[in-house]
């Protein structure tokens, strides 16, 4: 029974997937626009940012959608597939559970954000435009 049950769920995100990656793009708001100057700070700040996800994860989708509007370009690791990832997300977080940022600063200190609203508040307070 419980192998029904898992082949079950796994069918459904395979048939799922596809229309949840197309309603990702079609739904997200447009980008913010900042000055050259400003996006260049931007962008050097997010060298600091990894994002360790699943690609149809309702959750992981919601953090995307929210670094697409800031117009940030962090760094996405598939945790799913890609073991390599999946062992460093453990190692580091302490926990196989995505949405996940890792936050490396200039000094070198790491630290893991997990939850999908704590890592979209951290984005808002960090890169929000006034």
């Amino acid at each position: 029974m419980k192998i029904l049950i898992r082949l079950f769920f796994k069918t459904l995100r395979l048939v799922l997937g596809p229309f949840m990656l197309i309603w990702e793009v079609l739904s997200r708001a447009k980008p913010v626009v900042r000055q050259p100057a400003q996006q260049a700070q931007v962008d050097q700040a997010c060298r600091g940012l990894v994002l360790y996800q699943f690609q149809t994860c309702p959750f992981c989708i919601k953090v995307r959608k929210e670094i697409h509007r800031l117009a940030l370009p962090i760094e996405r690791r598939d945790a799913q597939h890609d073991l390599q990832n999946k062992a460093d997300l453990l190692q580091g977080s302490g926990r196989d559970q995505v949405p996940c940022l890792k936050v490396t600063d200039a000094s070198g200190q790491v630290q893991w954000i997990t939850e999908s609203g704590a890592v979209i508040n951290y984005l808002n307070q960090r890169f929000a435009t006034a």
